[in-house]
């Protein structure tokens, strides 16, 4: 069997790229305490943009303080941070390929002193007053007023990220329990008005985000993330298939240029992302979830016979072989990854040493 169609090129809105792995977004918290990407950032993209034509996410990028809660993450609000990730945009650009920043709203996972040690007053949110656990405060529902003025960070943001730094396009973090996914899921949003109570109201706040990134900064730069069988950070309705099917459906009716859908899928079980990719086909989508390299091989063929245009994003397995698609293509062995460095603030262990290929 043919096994060429994961190094066939592909198109991502208005990126070109050489072949179909992505560089997956993941938190490693090697930033500053003012949410500004260091020098090891720049470094970490640059070697996992070295096969020209690969496209990169970004780790998940925090839209405004009051949105945050969680340490050593990047921002895209201040002049320090758009002059720092400018620089990682200019590593990657010199390598050919392409990068996307994840655009972030954390929710109620947020750390209630850091927001205070941070100087904001709004304490923890949500879509609903669903707390995370017993160690977690109740959060706050969003007000109306205040989820417009989420939707404006959102798009101060995506335009900081393309027209300040230059990135080739934006995704919205709406997966792994965040704002915009306790908005879509039942399981967080108890609401009685517009936003919540049905499927339709569900999805306004992640519709309203797309539209207006769309009318900012052009359709074809904006992408959304979704983890429909997501447990993580206490997620998870019983039946996602409807909440989610109808999300895709009306992107896919209303903005059927955007860039991309990206969506991930437990690393094992009988759940799978065949009913968004059904919905989404023919247009790009990223699907992500504990792929192999002979997966992720066998995976684009058989979406390719069915005339997909699906990429397919590697985590740990990119974190750890910055030249992973140049692996892939060669078979060659992958450098095993190493968990206790994933997340060492300040550390260039475990995030810029991983050696390439020889």
């Amino acid at each position: 069997m043919s096994r060429d169609a994961l190094f066939t090129a592909g198109q991502i809105g208005d990126v070109h790229t050489n072949h179909r792995i992505v560089l997956a977004p993941m938190t490693r918290l090697r930033n500053s305490a003012d949410h500004v990407p260091s020098d090891l950032s720049v470094e970490y993209y640059r070697q996992r943009s070295s096969v020209p034509g690969t496209l990169l996410v970004t780790e998940g990028t925090i839209i405004a303080p009051s949105a945050g809660g969680i340490p050593f993450v990047p921002g895209i609000w201040s002049f320090e941070q758009l002059a720092a990730w400018k620089k990682v945009v200019a590593a990657v650009h010199e390598n050919k390929s392409f990068i996307f920043l994840q655009l972030w709203a954390v929710g109620r996972v947020a750390d209630k002193d850091l927001l205070e040690n941070e100087g904001v007053t709004t304490g923890v949110v949500s879509s609903g007053d669903v707390a995370l656990d017993d160690t977690h405060p109740r959060p706050r529902p969003l007000s109306k007023a205040e989820i417009d003025e989420y939707v404006s960070w959102f798009v101060r943001g995506a335009k900081n990220a393309v027209e300040g730094a230059g990135f080739d396009g934006v995704e919205v973090h709406g997966a792994n329990g965040y704002l915009v996914d306790q908005f879509i899921q039942d399981a967080t949003n108890n609401r009685t008005d517009s936003y919540g109570g049905s499927i339709e109201n569900r999805a306004q706040f992640p519709l309203e985000i797309i539209a207006a990134l769309s009318d900012a900064i052009g359709a074809s730069r904006v992408a959304i993330r979704l983890s429909p069988w997501g447990r993580f950070q206490g997620m998870r309705m019983d039946d996602p298939v409807p909440q989610f099917s109808y999300l895709v459906r009306t992107l896919a009716e209303r903005r059927p240029d955007l860039a991309y859908i990206h969506a991930t899928a437990p690393d094992s079980g009988p759940e799978t992302l065949d009913f968004i990719r059904k919905i989404w086909s023919p247009r790009p989508m990223v699907v992500c979830g504990g792929y192999t390299p002979e997966s992720a091989l066998e995976t684009a063929e058989e979406a390719s016979k069915n005339g997909e245009n699906l990429c397919i994003a590697f985590a740990r397995h990119f974190l750890a072989n910055p030249d992973l698609p140049k692996r892939i293509q060669e078979r060659l062995p992958l450098n095993p990854y190493d968990e206790s460095t994933f997340y060492a603030p300040g550390f260039p262990q475990g995030y810029i040493d991983y050696p390439p290929a020889e």
